[in-house]
């Protein structure tokens, strides 16, 4: 028998920054990383450590950097209907906002085409958006920052309110034509070119997309630390771009695959059918497909080290930076069971990603985990030999951030637990009840508040209850 070594574990890029106007700036998804089969044992899965983010005191927390987005709604154009406008700030004030949302949406025609008071009901909208967001989150407030673009879409406040809100929404409806009018509108903002650096990776137009990451590095002087990482990651890119500019491209309907090399018809042919296969079976599981294509990088051992900065010694990983599978080659062919564990795991990591978007953050490494596991149908048979052993069980609460500075058996542990706890919670509260939890944390809901509002018990019951099963699973 052999046992997995997942001493280390591929850390997120830190929790990873993304400038929004000063607000909203943390990514935290999971990278995993697994080393190729040899021919003379069974693979084993490795999870390393990736490039360390910034000192905690080098990043900015949310609550510094985030700014205050309304508009001044105290003076009233003085018209005709200066009363009825009154009314409704004050209800918007006052927090009564079913109310004046009612108002708003009710206002008569000679309102809306007054030239006077027609940017005032904008600014209106925008911040009724505003106390929707912080009160029920971004998708409720979607509607508001639309309906104040509509009505003046020369207000850069308000157009940046809403590209923000498609963003974190991934809203297909922030496209190029409205972020080049807002970068127009917002010269010096830095979330247009974030923006649309993220639009053109998704586009694989990745040169472009380094010329627009530099735009935002250079906007963001004011905070040395969003500059520093916009500096990194502009430079990741730009690698990406290297490395991949001399790769040949094949697709299928729902997958991208690049690979370097001489053409090797059967290795992406095998690779797309085991992620096609994936996409129907996982999907129809999670409830949920990706919103675009993912892209699958063969490398050769080399390229596949200097494109993503692992060690030589780990294989296969999920980068959410430019939402890229990374895979060698070497090995692929001679252990197609293998390749299609680490496929299908990192497959989950990536559809995770693509459905909490940037709220990635919120969701517990030991969820994020275990739902890989157990949806990608992973057989990690030394697992079920540390059942046996005498465990010292680490409290979930202790493994919902990264993983990397855990120790060899400590962190054998920690995927033991994240793959029980998980499989606890679905077989107790089905996969619906997880998709309530999703949907808390992309909420950016924490843990507790998420498990005690959607499966009705606080954590500290979660935790017992699901401690009793794992025990009674050992005896």
């Amino acid at each position: 028998m052999y046992r997995r070594n997942i001493t280390h574990i591929l850390t997120p890029l830190g929790s990873v920054l993304a400038l929004i106007i000063g607000y909203h700036l943390f990514l935290k998804p999971s990278l995993v990383a697994r080393p190729a089969p040899t021919d003379s044992k069974p693979a084993e899965t490795v999870e390393a450590v990736a490039p360390p983010p910034p000192p905690p005191s080098s990043r900015p927390r949310e609550d510094e950097v985030k700014q205050v987005r309304a508009l001044d709604q105290t003076v009233i154009p003085g018209t005709p209907h200066e009363a009825l406008l009154e009314a409704i700030r004050d209800e918007i004030e006052k927090h009564n906002l079913p109310l004046a949302e009612t108002k708003l949406a009710g206002l008569p025609a000679a309102v809306l085409s007054d030239g006077k008071t027609k940017p005032f009901v904008a600014i209106l909208w925008n911040n009724l958006g505003l106390q929707l967001e912080r009160l029920h989150g971004t998708p409720v407030a979607v509607k508001a920052f639309k309906k104040a673009a509509d009505l003046d879409d020369s207000n850069p406040v308000i157009l940046l309110n809403l590209a923000h809100a498609y963003w974190e929404q991934r809203d297909r409806a922030l496209n190029q034509d409205l972020l080049t009018k807002l970068i127009g509108l917002a010269p010096d903002e830095p979330f247009p070119h974030l923006a649309m650096a993220d639009l053109l990776q998704e586009q694989n137009q990745l040169a472009e997309a380094a010329k627009h990451l530099g735009h935002a590095t250079d906007r963001a002087r004011q905070d040395p630390a969003v500059q520093s990482y916009l500096a990194s990651v502009a430079a990741k890119v730009r690698r990406t771009e290297s490395v991949e500019s001399i790769m040949t491209t094949r697709s299928s309907t729902h997958f991208m695959v690049k690979f370097d090399g001489a053409e090797d018809h059967g290795t992406w042919t095998t690779v797309l059918e085991i992620l096609e296969e994936a996409y129907r079976e996982i999907g129809q599981k999670f409830g949920h497909f990706p919103s675009k294509p993912i892209v699958v990088v063969l490398h050769t051992k080399d390229s596949f080290q200097t494109a993503t900065g692992s060690p030589a010694w780990a294989d296969g990983l999920y980068d959410p930076i430019l939402g890229r599978i990374h895979l060698p080659t070497q090995g692929a062919t001679t252990d197609t069971k293998w390749l299609t564990n680490v496929l299908r795991h990192e497959y989950v990591h990536a559809l995770l990603h693509d459905r909490l978007g940037t709220s990635s953050s919120a969701l517990p490494t030991w969820l994020n985990e275990g739902l890989a596991m157990q949806l990608a149908g992973d057989a990690w048979l030394e697992l079920d030999q540390a059942m046996q052993g005498g465990v010292k069980v680490i409290p979930l609460t202790y493994l919902e951030g990264p993983w990397g500075a855990l120790p060899a058996a400590a962190a054998t542990l920690a995927y033991l637990e994240a793959n029980s706890a998980t499989h606890y919670l679905i077989e107790r509260w089905g996969m619906a009840r997880v998709d309530e939890l999703l949907n808390a944390f992309k909420a950016r809901a924490s843990v507790a508040t998420a498990l005690q509002n959607k499966l009705f018990v606080s954590y500290e019951q979660f935790h017992r209850q699901w401690l009793e099963s794992f025990e009674q699973k050992r005896t």
